[in-house]
Order: C-alpha cells, then structure tokens, then sequence
C-alpha cells in the first residue's frame, strides 16, 4: 500500500480541497507544538502528514448531523450549574 506523505504547506492546501475547510500552515504548526492536531511524522527536520491521519483528524473534529441549530450535543449544551 502506497503512502503519500504531504508537508504542511501541501496538507493545508489538502485539507481545503477535500474537506472546503482551511486550515493554514501556521495553524497545523501551532497545534503540532500544542497538540490537538492531526499527527504527522518527521523526514529529517520536515514535518509530513499522511493523507489517511489528516482525513481522520477532521472526520474527529466533525459534530453529528444535524436538522436544526436547536439540536444540541451533550458537549456543547450549557447546563443549570455552568450559568
């Protein structure tokens, strides 16, 4: 099996094609220092992304379907103690 390794400016650019979301260069970066981002592995001091981990990072980061912005998930719903 093939992988396809892409640098962060390529992932970037992938991200925005595949998914219509951007994430910039510098966002990937700052969150590979603070973690939270999608992972990655080093060639030399070069940062590369696997296809497969970027497209399961933002399949992660996607909510649930919804039919209204009513429909509320537990994570995001603010509860009577939280006021």
């Amino acid at each position: 099996m093939e992988t396809r390794l892409l640098r962060r400016s390529a992932a970037s650019d992938y991200i925005l094609s595949k998914w219509g979301i951007s994430y910039k260069p510098a966002t990937l970066a700052k969150l590979a220092t603070l973690g939270g981002g999608p992972r990655f592995s080093h060639i030399g001091r070069w940062p590369v992304y696997a296809l497969a981990d970027l497209d399961s990072w933002v399949e992660g980061r996607l909510s649930p379907v919804k039919s209204s912005t009513s429909d509320l998930s537990g994570s995001c719903a603010i509860t009577e103690g939280a006021r």
